[in-house]
């Protein structure tokens, strides 16, 4: 229990430090006063897959997972004002953030009308909830073999990878001591694809030692 209880603190901790990482991106856009270098699609995906966990963790009474997805749909919400507040294409993102709510609108209604409460309620949306997990994992994919081809690592955050590696690892421990699959699962790919940017690190960051290695962007 004493173990069980320490993985809550460290998930919640590692959780929060990296759903933080968006401030970055909010102290730029007050900066100056445009949203042209960060990516909305980001915090619209994370928000909803916060909003899906919570449920999830509302449903199955789990304080850790109702605290951490809290906090995390608080900031995307807050991240996600703030684009629409700066952004240029505020009828692209408009017509984006329409599009989410009208699915998770669906989804509610899905989940809360047509399943009645119990473990197939509970099973159903575990399995979406971690397929979209994974989905969001597995995303940046397609531009860490970019970085591979171009040999360069300046578009690559360090200290996220570091957040993401050990936000997915405590997450994967939580959820093979509560036996819970659908949490243990889909963070295992969090630990692959930071596995696979340290060794782009490595491998790379000393290509180009008068330049940046890195900086902070938007996961």
């Amino acid at each position: 229990m004493e173990f069980l209880q320490f993985l809550s603190w460290a998930c919640i901790v590692f959780t929060v430090g990296m759903f933080s990482t968006g401030l970055t991106d909010l102290k730029k856009m007050r900066a100056t006063q445009s949203a042209d270098n960060v990516q909305f699609l980001p915090f619209l995906t994370t928000c909803l897959n916060n909003l899906g966990w919570l449920y999830y963790g509302l449903l199955k009474k789990d304080g850790t997972l109702v605290l951490v997805n809290t906090i995390g749909a608080a900031l995307q919400v807050l991240y996600i004002v703030a684009y629409c507040h700066y952004t240029k294409s505020k009828r692209r993102v408009s017509a984006q953030a329409l599009a989410a709510g009208v699915l998770l609108f669906g989804a509610w209604v899905y989940f809360s009308l047509f399943l009645t409460r119990g473990e197939l309620q509970l099973a159903q949306l575990g399995l979406v909830c971690s397929v979209f997990t994974i989905t969001m994992y597995l995303s940046p994919l397609a531009g860490l073999v970019e970085m591979v081809r171009s040999g360069s690592v300046e578009r690559l955050s360090f200290p996220l990878a570091v957040a993401t590696f050990l936000t997915s690892s405590s997450w994967t421990l939580y959820g093979l001591q509560l036996q819970d699959y659908y949490i243990m699962v889909p963070n295992t790919p969090g630990i692959i694809t930071s596995l696979i940017r340290f060794f782009l690190f490595w491998r790379f960051a000393s290509v180009n030692q008068d330049a940046p290695t890195y900086k902070l962007v938007q996961m």
